[in-house]
């Protein structure tokens, strides 16, 4: 009985969610994964998986299983890879990112990481949707904001600060709201992905806001108010050229709610890979590099501006 193949059907198929899924990558065929499941379970002397006809969960036993069961697949590849002398980041990585992020800071900075290690294949998906890292194969995601999932790891690798800014053309024809009350006699521009919906937070609260054009895009964001369509509740470094150039203006920065974390999470189960690390690492040096995401980034641009 070849343990290893057993095993490795098991964790796929609980990652997947689909015995075909694993018939697919194993190219085993899908009887012989179910075969293969059942078999562990006999040699267990345990039940892993609950099955039905619509899905399959995992048993407290398997549960526990699956834990143990990944790391010593993940301990497994990184030993062969060492072994083989391969110093280089290899393989394929997925990544998911939230929108705003993947489009201004992610994309940007992935043809030199690939320059620099060939062997390497980024899986990168952006949205703004929950990703389930397991369920959906996925190695690494970025988040904003404080981490809630116990099943999951971070690494803080930078801080997400949001200020609200509008165009000198848009501030000559309205006056500068005084308080974030006053946003709502204002046009402001919503960003239609956001969790929270028509709703800016502040220091005090959220405020309820509305507009005559919504985009799903942070470059839409960013053309709307340069263009001095109305006022952004935007982040900091998608807007921090506007702002030193004059493009945009800041308004109730005094106001403003306290700074989100921005993180690397990844499933506790996990061995990271080495292609993992050397990919956490590039982005965090990077981040460090940018004044907008980093905690003090507000407070050193406002001097600037003085």
């Amino acid at each position: 009985m070849d343990r290893f193949l057993l095993m490795t059907c098991f964790v796929r198929a609980v990652e997947t969610g689909s015995f075909s899924a694993v018939a697919r990558e194993l190219d085993i065929g899908q009887p012989n994964v179910s075969r293969y499941v059942a078999a562990l379970e006999a040699h267990l002397g345990t039940r892993l998986l609950h099955r039905s006809t619509r899905k399959r969960t995992l048993t407290p036993e398997g549960e526990r299983f699956y834990s143990e069961a990944r790391r010593v697949l993940d301990a497994l590849a990184e030993a062969e890879s060492n072994a083989r002398g391969e110093d280089l980041p290899s393989g394929l990585l997925r990544v998911a990112c939230p929108t705003s992020l993947g489009r201004t800071q992610i994309l940007p900075r992935i043809k030199p990481l690939l320059e620099q290690y060939p062997q390497m294949q980024i899986d990168l998906q952006i949205s703004d949707r929950y990703i389930d890292l397991v369920e959906e194969g996925v190695d690494l995601a970025l988040r904003i904001g404080p981490l809630a999932d116990s099943a999951l790891r971070a690494t803080r690798i930078g801080t997400s600060i949001r200020v609200l800014v509008a165009s000198p053309g848009y501030l000559e024809r309205h006056p500068a709201p005084l308080e974030p009350e006053d946003l709502v006699n204002h046009n402001c521009i919503v960003y239609s992905l956001s969790q929270s919906g028509p709703n800016w937070r502040f220091r005090d609260g959220d405020v309820a806001v509305s507009g005559n054009f919504k985009v799903n895009t942070p470059d839409g964001i960013y053309a709307a108010v340069t263009d001095g369509l109305g006022i952004a509740h935007a982040p900091l470094w998608l807007v921090e050229d506007a702002l030193r150039t004059g493009k945009v203006r800041l308004l109730l920065h005094e106001f403003m709610g306290p700074p989100a974390p921005i993180s690397f999470v990844y499933s506790v189960n996990r061995l990271l890979p080495r292609r993992a690390r050397v990919f956490m690492d590039y982005i965090s040096a990077q981040f460090r590099r940018l004044p907008s995401l980093n905690e003090h980034g507000l407070d050193n641009l406002l001097r600037t501006l003085k």
